[in-house]
């Protein structure tokens, strides 16, 4: 009989099962992965099984990233009595059949497995190397399927992980020479295929805990462990005072078998530094620090979980800690020019390493202000007057040059990188440049980051971005791009008609604020209240106006009851503000968006997962919750909004539909036809 591929769904529970039992047989070399994992995946729809005469021959368990437009492959397991029969290639190519719209397959494996001609035979290409996570410091090649699309990150790889601060008894798990029988939960979190998107760090609780160690040997294998993770040290005058927080609130919360002061002090104090030392995730197995994760997070917005959890959704974990505008919004940031001779006051906050470092950087500064050219340096403070963000910046041409690009160690550092990188575009179109170049010789690691995911890529010793401000054809973008690619010494990127949705998604975010729009991303109409429309855009403005100098959020969460009406990622949103108080408030078209996810389920569920892009509070949730039939809500969460220099009426948005021989609603969020997207685009860019 032929070998069959099929597709998993988590009510399978025995295919899921029957994949549980092959890969176990292998966790020498595929690592440690609960049952729950592979649950997940099979919903996710990234569980494939081979079947030859009913029986489960292999495996490939896959992700689908929400934010990477690629297919990242973390198991490919065939059985060894029936390998070499072309199971691992039927895999593969299912894959591709079934998400042949994204860039490609992305897989880690050690070298030392000696696998290399596997892949190659697969049609896989090394790109690149990582350390492995466990305590031999493995190789990790990365490889690479590629679907054939434009690949416009593919020259600046995001370094940005997901930070999780470990107790002692996950550290044990993963360091210690006899872990217990509990310790695969933990020791899963060391599979390759996570290795770069994790990091594990230990703040100052761990080494008092492994102080207290009897065993003398094991206690100098520890400690000598310790070195190979990040070492964090907060600040001990706010992990003081966030403890007592923390205590007071677990005293007066529900806790089986309440311990005293002093263990729940402990145990707290993981909480407090992880907290103090801007991370997000404490990782425990600890039942006494799992009963304490309501106070964590209302005390400390701390999420204690399971070190399952962190396998189960790296990506939304990884997210939440990247990019949090909710935070910005309790902080009164001020922007100023640089003046003269506070130069060198900048020094201890942004200098780097290297060649630029101390006076030279101070110098380079001071020099910036005595060019003809006129830069326009920009300090961003904080609530408390500590300076968070440092750039420099200038016409040239038609390229926005910014030799000066730095962010200074904050809890928020990367989301005012993001934050900081996208205004730098929004101030590059409105200039007129088209391209933004970063000459920057030591930007700060998190700016670079940032950068790799927002489509710059390396040149002439620095980065650089394409601004094609461009709403037409693949053909016409790509002219533009094309012309801006060419000033750069840059090969084109040829566009086609028909683009798949990822593709255009990718191109659109990358080459922002470009719209491809004869791709097959579809654009939808969202009614919006003028209440929210004020909260997300400023718009209708507010007559006290809120301070604006990051910009609108690069992210944002809008709530909706969760009847679906075709909604799908990637996709372009037009805001149609509808009716307020006066006529003047409302009935006008004030922007676009692009839409990363759709997801439906419980208030509760969905505000603890999108808390971080802020604006709704969880009773605002569940009282749309409440007036829909299911009890749940649908969440759209949308970036890179751009708010129309003049607002489209709706009697211009009617007559736009009329000579198009179009029709829409405005009853609830629908799908509209590209044509009457670009129409709408353009009035609402329309200079006269």
């Amino acid at each position: 009989m032929a070998i069959k591929i099929l597709p998993v769904a988590e009510t399978q529970a025995e295919l899921i099962d029957a994949a549980v039992a092959l890969g176990d047989r292998y966790t020498k070399t595929l690592g440690l992965l609960t049952p729950p994992a592979y649950r997940k995946h099979a919903s996710d729809g990234g569980l494939l099984v081979a079947v030859d005469d009913g029986e489960v021959v292999g495996y490939a368990l896959f992700g689908l990233p929400k934010r990477s437009p690629h297919v990242r492959l973390a198991h490919l397991c065939i059985a060894e009595e029936h390998r070499g029969r072309g199971v691992a290639r039927l895999l593969v190519e299912e894959i591709r059949r079934r998400h042949r719209d994204r860039l490609g397959v992305k897989a880690k494996c050690r070298r030392d497995y000696g696998l290399s001609d596997m892949w190659t035979s697969l049609g896989f290409v090394p790109q690149g190397e990582a350390r492995g996570r466990g305590q031999d410091g493995e190789t990790l090649d990365g490889w690479w399927l590629d679907h054939g699309h434009p690949d416009l990150f593919a020259d600046v790889q995001s370094e940005a992980l997901l930070v999780v601060a470990v107790d002692h008894g996950v550290f044990a798990d993963l360091r210690g020479r006899t872990p217990g029988s509990e310790a695969a939960q933990s020791q899963a979190l060391e599979a390759g295929w996570l290795a770069d998107l994790i990091e594990f760090a230990f703040t100052p609780q761990l080494l008092h805990d492994l102080r207290d160690i009897a065993d003398t040997a094991e206690r100098k294998h520890q400690r000598a462990a310790s070195h190979g993770l990040r070492r964090v040290t907060p600040d001990t005058d706010a992990v003081a005072v966030r403890s007592r927080e923390l205590l007071q609130a677990a005293r007066a919360a529900e806790i089986h078998d309440s311990p005293d002061d002093s263990r729940l002090l402990r145990r707290l104090q993981y909480v407090a530094e992880t907290s103090c030392a801007g991370l997000q995730v404490l990782v425990t197995r600890d039942p006494l620090l799992v009963q304490l994760a309501d106070v964590a997070w209302n005390v400390a917005r701390v999420k204690v979980v399971a070190p399952s959890a962190v396998t189960l959704h790296v990506d939304e974990l990884r997210q939440a800690q990247m990019y949090r505008p909710a935070d910005l919004m309790g902080t009164e940031f001020r922007t100023s020019e640089v003046a003269p001779g506070a130069e060198a006051e900048l020094v201890a906050f942004f200098d780097q390493s290297g060649d630029d470092g101390g006076s030279a950087f101070a110098r380079r500064l001071e020099a910036l202000a005595a060019y003809t050219v006129i830069w326009n340096r920009e300090l961003l403070r904080d609530g408390q007057g500590r300076p968070v963000a440092l750039y420099v910046w200038a016409m040239d041409g038609r390229a926005l040059t910014v030799p000066v690009l730095r962010t200074s160690a904050h809890p928020l550092e990367e989301t005012l990188a993001r934050q900081m990188l996208f205004s730098l575009k929004r101030l590059g179109r409105d200039c007129g440049a088209q391209v933004i170049r970063v000459t920057d010789p030591f930007p700060s690691p998190a700016a670079k980051a940032a950068a790799g995911d927002d489509g710059f890529f390396e040149h002439d010793g620095g980065l650089a971005a394409l601004l094609v401000d461009v709403c037409g054809t693949a053909q016409e973008v790509a002219a533009v791009a094309g012309e801006a690619a060419r000033e750069l010494g840059r090969e084109e990127t040829a566009l086609e008609a028909g683009l798949p949705a990822e593709v255009a998604g990718v191109v659109e975010r990358a080459w922002w604020p470009a719209k491809v729009m004869d791709s097959l991303m579809p654009s939808f109409l969202v009614p919006i209240e003028p209440r929210w429309s004020t909260e997300l855009f400023n718009v209708p403005a507010t007559l006290l106006p809120r301070p604006d100098e990051l910009g609108i959020s690069r992210e944002h969460i809008y709530y909706r009851s969760s009847g679906r009406r075709g909604e799908s990622v990637p996709a372009r949103l037009l805001w149609y503000v509808s009716r307020g108080s006066s006529y003047e408030e409302g009935q006008m078209v004030i922007g676009c968006s692009q839409l990363e996810e759709v997801v439906i389920d419980a208030p509760d569920a969905l505000h603890s997962k999108f808390e971080h892009l802020g604006v709704y509070g969880r009773g605002q949730v569940r009282a749309i919750a409440r007036g829909d039939a299911s009890g749940r809500a649908m969440a759209l969460r949308f970036s890179d909004t751009e708010v129309f220099p003049r607002a489209v009426p709706l009697r211009r948005l009617k007559s736009l539909a009329k000579s198009l021989e179009l029709q829409f609603s405005l009853m609830s969020l629908s799908k509209i036809s590209n044509s009457l997207f670009q129409a709408v685009y353009e009035e609402g860019h329309r200079k006269t």
